[in-house]
């Protein structure tokens, strides 16, 4: 299969090499010094339990219409980057190919396929204008939730700290095959894949955590375990969990987990940094508006209040601002 990264950080850099390991024709799109050292070393993985270095070499270019187009292309930026992948996406697709969003919040197209709305509500927010709708059409979409632990120690290395897992399904719960299609391809490439028929609840599943780790641990500059431990911090994150698990139930999407459940499904990550602490130390733009803005305009929607997420907007944005990381 042709497969396409569009963004090789921890998750795409990852999900490239192993998928290249397997025999995939893999090309990557990526920028600055992540393209520099793709191109120069090739893209590198070092299993954190064993040491073990994986080094593949796929074609890496900055503009995709070097690399043609793709059977599968792959999309792991985080949210702020979405509008340039829409903008240079277009020599990528075939009549054919499959788009898999593989990032963090709540995706562009959740209300496309919900029976609340009828398909007809639209996440202005994430999606000014409909332009990434209209660049990547939910008919083409997979979705994927990332439940595994990577980070990039330096440009085109990725550090493979905890779990393998994926969670696949198509918007609303269509099956036109290219779910299948694609969770093949992963499995065997040494993924654990699982098979959705509701994605728009794996995906909620995960913003529990999402929303209130990401921010907090940038705040306040502390790894998942310390936040747990922290009686009076654990407790501020179950109550913004609980505000966004009444978001999703409002508009049918319920999450249907306690959020010490959640709570535990971080915990058994170990001591790790969340990728927006990890993006604030590095210099990088944090993903406010990806992990929160959709969320907060799906409860204006719904009528559902949530003051302690709105609460959390606020200092995550001052945060970012204070650096000129917004």
């Amino acid at each position: 299969m042709k497969i396409c990264i569009y963004g090789a950080g921890a998750v795409g850099g990852l999900m490239g090499a192993w998928l290249a390991r397997a025999g995939h024709e893999v090309c990557v799109v990526a920028r600055g010094a992540t393209l520099e050292a793709i191109q120069r070393d090739g893209l590198r993985v070092r299993t954190l339990a064993s040491g073990e270095l994986l080094v593949t070499r796929p074609a890496a270019e900055r503009d995709p219409g070097l690399l043609g187009a793709q059977d599968c292309v792959i999309v792991a930026v985080k949210g702020q980057s979405l509008h340039e992948v829409a903008d240079s996406i277009a020599p990528l697709l075939g009549p054919a190919t499959t788009i898999v969003t593989a990032m963090n919040g709540v995706p562009w197209w959740f209300f496309d396929r919900l029976p609340y709305g009828k398909g007809k509500l639209h996440l202005e927010s994430l999606d000014p204008a409909g332009r990434l709708s209209r660049a990547m059409p939910t008919d083409r979409i997979v979705g994927c939730v990332v439940h595994l632990a990577a980070s990039t120690p330096e440009p085109g290395l990725v550090s493979h700290n905890h779990g393998t897992r994926l969670i696949l399904g198509e918007p609303g719960g269509t099956d036109s095959g290219r779910m299948k299609s694609v969770a093949d391809v992963l499995e065997a490439a040494g993924f654990e894949i699982v098979r959705s028929e509701f994605i728009e609840k794996d995906f909620w599943v995960k913003l529990l955590g999402n929303v209130s780790f990401n921010p907090v641990s940038a705040l306040t500059l502390s790894t998942a375990d310390r936040l747990i431990d922290d009686r009076y911090v654990k407790d501020y994150m179950i109550a913004i969990m609980r505000e966004v698990l009444a978001i999703g139930q409002a508009v049918g999407v319920d999450a249907d987990i306690d959020p010490e459940a959640r709570i535990d499904m971080a915990r058994s990550l170990g001591k790790f940094k969340t990728s927006m602490l990890q993006d604030l130390e590095g210099g990088k733009t944090l993903e406010v508006d990806g992990l929160l803005a959709g969320t907060l305009e799906i409860a204006r929607t719904a009528g559902v209040p949530a003051p302690f997420t709105e609460s959390l907007m606020g200092l995550i944005r001052q945060r970012a601002q204070s650096t000129g990381q917004l």
